[in-house]
């Protein structure tokens, strides 16, 4: 299997711009406080919040950490007064995106949000305009060369995953979000270890563009990650590989 992971190279940019602002741990305990907060404290009961969790042992948020951010989601504690909002956009060339933020200042965000818009050729759209573009699915992603798509198609499709696509040196799961965890499962029980679980708005269909505008697309998306609220950006950029050559 050769070739580059478009997914990979963007997951990849987030990475590193997650590392570069040491946000994996606020980022892991805001998502624990906003699942806790939607479904209650029990992980049990409560799928967002098990997967929360499962991320934030991902990144070794320490366990002290993940019992208070339950507990500021639960009201148990203070601190959990935050608000899960979806802005949306258009950069340039006309990719869509759409930025998801966890935020205790609206007003504060939206300002942040909008500018990173206009200062990189891009503009914010009104509620509805991009988002219809994108479908909230479960992903989980293999490395291609543990395992072949009939391995993967075995485990998953029984359990409720609805495609599996292969994208460059990965192959790509994708489920409904409520068979996510049974599908999650069915692989744990197969002995099959993914490289990453989530859920993600994936794009109904993607843009192309080319380097130069690739160039400005990304630098949108690094400063809409960049900003402190950003919990997700999402688009549907279609990117060209070169782009990603010349970063290494």
């Amino acid at each position: 299997m050769a070739g580059h992971s478009k997914w990979a190279n963007i997951q990849h940019r987030k990475g590193r711009q997650d590392a570069k602002k040491a946000k994996f741990f606020t980022k892991a305990a805001k998502d624990i406080i906003l699942a806790a907060k939607a479904g209650g404290g029990n992980p049990d009961d409560n799928s967002t919040l098990r997967l929360a969790i499962q991320k934030a042992k991902a990144v070794n948020l320490p366990k002290d950490k993940i019992d208070n951010a339950i507990k500021k989601g639960t009201g148990e504690l203070a601190g959990g007064d935050l608000a899960e909002v979806m802005y949306e956009g258009y950069g340039p060339g006309g990719v869509a995106m759409l930025v998801e933020v966890a935020t205790d200042n609206k007003n504060r965000t939206v300002a942040e949000i909008r500018h990173a818009f206009t200062k990189h050729g891009g503009n914010m759209a009104e509620n509805g305009a991009v988002s219809y573009m994108f479908n909230r699915k479960g992903v989980i992603v293999f490395n291609g060369e543990k395992y072949t798509e009939d391995e993967l198609m075995e485990a998953g499709l029984e359990a409720g995953a609805d495609d599996i696509v292969e994208d460059g040196e990965t192959f790509i799961v994708y489920t409904e979000p409520a068979d996510f965890m049974a599908v999650q499962q069915a692989f744990a029980d197969a002995g099959m270890e993914y490289e990453s679980a989530e859920f993600n708005q994936v794009p109904e269909n993607l843009v192309p563009v080319d380097a130069a505008v690739g160039k400005k697309v990304m630098n949108l998306f690094d400063a809409l990650e960049d900003n402190d609220d950003t919990q997700n950006v999402y688009m549907n950029a279609d990117l060209p590989d070169d782009l990603f050559d010349e970063e290494d």
